[in-house]
């Protein structure tokens, strides 16, 4: 498991499962000789997408950063069109760290698509029942909403599954929460209305996660933006925004779903300075 080590402060990052989604839908109106430079693609045009929760751990809390896609939640039909090749080992890597689900404090949700969402529920004696059975679920107040009452064009990723056995631990917030001090969620919107970024300060560093406004590296290019974007000009202004202020402040950004890399920290040029890699 990749770690960021900090006084008082430490990011690990956990197997949430593996998912192969179409490079086209994935870089939107770029062309495949551009993106598949930057990133690699089977023969099914299909990229490599992680789902990789990362566990934040600082003053006395544990704080797991979306939840990966479970481990028996999706259909064969669904593990086929969604490429799965492999489902979550969080709870065995929270072992690994002598820590359980019963552990978390709190599970903070950028947003609530499937590829995000699906790890917050399991099954028990075929009852649904809360992973995290101690922890608050935190997510936009817009997002929440449109996961309960999706549109026509979202139904197909926000699944009542996967808010049902939860609803009683939500907690949402409207323009930014302060979780515990130094670390926010704040709202967004672009590649879902309710879509929020997470930034984390501590002792002088700044962390930044993106989520899918950036899903990648490779989408560092500000117009470089996915089909699935509901708001796709909103996707582009805010990674500028935040961009802007990942150089100003030499901040790394962290990935969840990136093949590669789980953090990159440029400086105020945009070169790479310091980067951490997955292990395979």
């Amino acid at each position: 498991m990749e770690r960021i080590e900090r006084n008082g402060l430490s990011i690990t990052w956990l197997n949430g499962g593996v998912t192969h989604m179409d490079g086209g839908a994935m870089f939107g109106v770029v062309p495949k000789p551009l993106w598949s430079k930057r990133y690699p693609h089977n023969d099914k045009n299909q990229i490599e997408l992680r789902t990789d929760p990362f566990l934040i751990e600082k003053d006395g809390y544990r704080i797991l950063v979306e939840s990966g896609i479970g481990k028996g939640r999706l259909t064969d039909k669904q593990k086929r069109n969604f490429g799965v090749t492999e489902e979550s080992s969080l709870e065995k890597d929270l072992e690994a760290l002598y820590l359980s689900r019963k552990d978390i404090d709190f599970v903070l949700m950028t947003h609530m698509h499937f590829d995000h969402a699906t790890g917050l529920v399991m099954d028990v004696d075929g009852e649904d029942v809360p992973v995290f059975d101690n922890a608050f679920v935190i997510t936009s107040e817009v997002e929440w909403n449109e996961m309960k009452h999706p549109n026509i064009r979202s139904i197909n990723t926000y699944w009542e599954k996967n808010w049902k056995a939860i609803e009683s631990k939500v907690k949402t917030f409207q323009d930014e929460i302060e979780i515990i001090p130094g670390i926010r969620l704040i709202h967004t919107g672009g590649h879902s209305e309710g879509h929020s970024i997470l930034v984390i300060e501590h002792e002088g560093e700044t962390f930044l996660h993106l989520a899918d406004i950036m899903p990648t590296e490779a989408h560092s290019n500000v117009l470089w933006v996915l089909a699935y974007d509901d708001y796709p000009i909103t996707s582009i202004h805010e990674k500028e925004k935040w961009q802007t202020f990942a150089k100003e402040q030499e901040a790394y950004i962290l990935f969840y779903h990136d093949y590669k890399y789980r953090a990159i920290k440029w400086n105020k040029n945009g070169e790479i300075v310091d980067s951490i890699i997955r292990k395979s």
